[in-house]
């Protein structure tokens, strides 16, 4: 699987609407890492971004909010929150 900015985006979106939680991200990432079938135009970003995905399970290095907002622009997308009430807590 060729890794582009789309698919990246994809599954940090999936990761942020608590599709997948970060173990499954971690083993993506790393998997994507070890094929090393990254899209050629944007090498660098991708393995950086997927890299540091990667790394997200070590404490020392973890992934915040703001690190997947940057992940997110820095591959075209913007970034908006919705809160929703939740009508069981209500």
């Amino acid at each position: 699987m060729k890794v582009t900015r789309q698919k990246l985006a994809k599954q940090l979106i999936k990761y942020l609407d608590h599709c997948i939680a970060l173990p499954e991200l971690v083993d993506w990432a790393e998997s994507v890492m070890m094929e090393g079938d990254f899209e050629e135009q944007n090498l660098e970003m991708l393995w950086e971004i997927v890299g540091h995905i990667g790394l997200a399970d070590v404490r020392a290095f973890g992934m915040t909010w703001e690190d997947c907002e940057g992940f997110l622009s820095r591959l075209g997308y913007r970034v908006n929150v919705t809160v929703l009430e939740n009508a069981a807590a209500t």
